[in-house]
């Protein structure tokens, strides 16, 4: 299993925010997200959003830090990349 995150860059709701990705699968990435106590309502499209200061308990759980443009990247190649105001299906 590898997960993948990157910087916590990205401001929002007075804080910044790391993306929490797979490049295998949604259910990989919901598993790893359930250890690490992630509330389901942090997933976005085909990411968690993970506030910075997380960013090191998710990487002490195995999360490979990577670039913002390689989280993209390795979602686009693994066909698992949603854009906004793409529906996401139920249980996703």
């Amino acid at each position: 299993m590898t997960v993948y995150i990157d910087p916590p860059t990205w401001p929002g709701h007075g804080r910044l925010w790391s993306h929490l990705v797979s490049d295998v699968s949604y259910d990989e990435l919901h598993r790893f997200a359930e250890e690490l106590a992630v509330p389901r309502r942090a997933f976005e499209r085909d990411h968690y959003d993970l506030p910075a200061h997380r960013y090191a308990d998710a990487v002490r759980a195995g999360a490979v830090g990577v670039s913002s443009r390689e989280v993209v990247r390795l979602l686009t190649e693994a066909g698992l990349r949603r854009r906004k105001g793409r529906r996401t299906p139920p249980g996703h």
